[in-house]
Parts: structure tokens; sequence; C-alpha cells
């Protein structure tokens, strides 16, 4: 399994629980939605940017 899906794993299972807790607070569905979006797109462009291979250096 690569970096970047562990990454993603466990960046999901982040933001089931974080909306989990939030649904027990009583915070309405519709921003619980919203906020899961937006945390899935963090997650895709810290992962990319964070397991993204090095390119090697070029010699001239």
């Amino acid at each position: 399994m690569s970096s970047f899906s562990t990454y993603l794993i466990g960046f999901v299972v982040l933001i089931i629980g974080l909306a989990v807790a939030a649904y027990l607070l009583g915070v309405p569905t519709t921003w619980i939605v919203v906020g899961v979006i937006v945390l899935i797109g963090i997650g895709i462009l810290t992962g990319t940017s964070r397991t993204k291979t090095k390119d090697p250096p070029t010699t001239m």
C-alpha cells in the first residue's frame, strides 16, 4: 500500500470521527456534509503534497 493511500485512509477515519461527533452535538446535517466535503478536499491536497516524490536534480 502506498503512503498516499495510507494517508488518505487515516484522514477518512479522522473525518468520520469528526462527523459523528458533530452529529452527536446536534450540528445540522447540511453543515456536516459541507464539512466532510471540505475536509476530503484538504486531505487530498495535503496527501498529494506530502507524498509526492521529489524530482531528481538535473545536471547541466
